[in-house]
């Protein structure tokens, strides 16, 4: 099922513009608009779940492994020491359709609690590197 007016179903559908380091079929990824690190990426499925509740049984698989292998490709692209996964339902899910945030992290790197600040990309060159060079890791990294 799609929503027409699903920000993320647009996206999914390829009429809004988002930089895509990872397309399964069922599974899409691409970077988040408002980082809280650079490399920061959206995971979803490609049809409309508001939340993780509503997902089928049949598509946790596909969504937390593409998550798995963002988890990997954005610790070994960024250099990071680790990474922040998280799945937001209802509360702080700023689009209404199931995404799960992969965050590449590092040792005091300002996150506390849930006080977040957000940094963006220094330009779009920028966002342009940290898209190609996940998506090439992404590619490696995929199982098959």
């Amino acid at each position: 099922m799609v929503h027409r007016d699903c920000r993320f179903c647009a996206i999914a559908r390829g009429e809004v513009q988002a930089r895509i380091v990872l397309d399964d079929g069922d599974v899409l990824a691409f970077l988040d608009h408002r980082p809280l690190f650079p490399g920061h990426c959206l995971v979803i499925p490609r049809e409309h779940h508001e939340t993780l509740p509503d997902l089928p049984p049949h598509m946790l698989e596909p969504l937390f492994g593409a998550a798995r292998v963002l988890a990997r490709a954005v610790k070994e692209v960024l250099d990071a020491d680790g990474s922040f996964v998280a799945v937001n339902n209802v509360v702080s899910q700023s689009v209404p359709h199931l995404h799960v945030h992969v965050v590449p992290r590092r040792r005091k790197d300002g996150l506390r609690g849930f006080f977040w600040p957000r940094t963006p990309y220094r330009d779009e060159h920028h966002a342009d590197q940290i898209h190609d060079s996940l998506r090439t890791a992404v590619e490696r990294m995929r199982p098959g």
